[in-house]
């Protein structure tokens, strides 16, 4: 049902700061099969650290028994530049010198993203994105790309995300690296290198991304007389140990950078006009107590990208809500695609 590929580019990949990669690889999966007319892509922009298995980490809203299904769409996760699943990153072999990048990596943007994804449906033969969706870092792609060349994407879904990376956010990511860093085998040169840092960076990642009540519900203790050995304690580090089991803290800095960059804004008139120019249906979905991307955020991109239609929703998991949520997302997005293919009947039927 699912096969993953590995795309070699041919060209030489510029960055956005003018800067260039040669030997630039693409990692994807694809689930299901591309149907005669080419218009079942469904198109999952991933966040931060996941990888292309969006059956694996988007369960409930992608699956065989869910929304997004192999036997009808045909889906396609791609990882990242910098991501450690596979794509170009910076413990890749640089071609120029023979060894791995490591902190000699150039830094990208949400855009240059974007143009790894542009490229790989090229390469694909994809003209035309049924929807694009994603949530977090994963949003902030789908927009840009919407706004790049909307023309190719019908529908857009932007979940938990945002216009521009607010100061609020960059702050938590500085935070993190300077957790990072402060690991002085960070300098190392080394494949594990910054591991203590990348515990500590993920332990402060994690505060962002839930809520007061989840740790209420989840870490409070049952008895009164302890002075230590919490279970939040405990907690924070097992995921931090979890994350460095499967990541590296090069890729991670460079993400939390990229991250950074995003305004829709940069380059052309405003931020405001940015977003009127997206012409694709679309939806957009803020979940109202997320601590790192406020509810506000998404309202504003509700109210600027035309026609958009706007929910809001409650998750006791705050930010990540928009990984757990899936019964309340199947159902929104469920019922917005079936408005939009409503809309184009009505469209054709006036037309004849």
């Amino acid at each position: 049902m699912s096969s993953t590929h590995i795309y070699n580019h041919p060209k030489q990949f510029q960055l956005e700061n003018g800067k260039k990669l040669r030997g630039l690889q693409i990692s994807y999966q694809t689930f299901g099969k591309l149907n005669t007319n080419k218009d079942n892509v469904i198109w999952v922009c991933h966040a931060l650290t996941a990888n292309a298995d969006v059956l694996d980490w988007w369960k409930g809203l992608f699956g065989e028994k869910n929304l997004f299904n192999p036997q009808d769409h045909f889906i396609i996760c791609a990882t990242i530049i910098g991501s450690h699943y596979g794509s170009t990153n910076p413990l890749s072999t640089n071609p120029v010198t023979g060894n791995p990048y490591y902190l000699s990596f150039p830094e990208f943007t949400i855009r240059d993203l974007v143009q790894g994804h542009q490229i790989l449906a090229e390469h694909l033969g994809i003209q035309k994105i049924k929807v694009l969706i994603g949530g977090s870092l994963g949003g902030q792609q789908a927009s840009e790309w919407a706004i790049i060349d909307g023309s190719k994407i019908e529908n857009l879904i932007l979940i938990a995300t945002n216009a521009s990376h607010s100061p609020w956010g960059i702050a938590f990511n500085e935070s993190q690296r300077l957790a990072i860093t402060a690991d002085r085998s960070f300098y190392g040169q080394q494949p594990d290198g910054g591991m203590k840092g990348l515990k500590a960076a993920r332990s402060i990642a994690l505060l962002s991304y839930r809520t007061y009540e989840a740790y209420g519900a989840t870490q409070l203790e049952s008895v009164n007389d302890k002075t230590d050995g919490f279970r939040a304690s405990s907690y924070q580090s097992y995921q931090g140990e979890k994350l460095c089991k499967r990541y590296n803290a090069y890729s991670y800095w460079y993400l939390t950078k990229a991250m950074d960059s995003h305004n829709v804004g940069r380059g052309r008139k405003s931020v405001v006009d940015a977003l009127k120019s997206i012409k694709s249906n679309t939806l957009v979905i803020g979940i109202e107590n997320d601590f790192l991307f406020p509810i506000s955020e998404q309202a504003f991109l509700g109210k600027h990208i035309p026609n958009a239609e706007f929910h809001s929703i409650s998750s006791a998991y705050g930010h990540d809500g928009f990984l757990i949520e899936t019964d309340i997302l199947t159902n929104i997005i469920g019922n917005f695609l079936k408005e939009s293919v409503n809309k184009k009947i009505v469209k054709l039927h006036k037309t004849a």
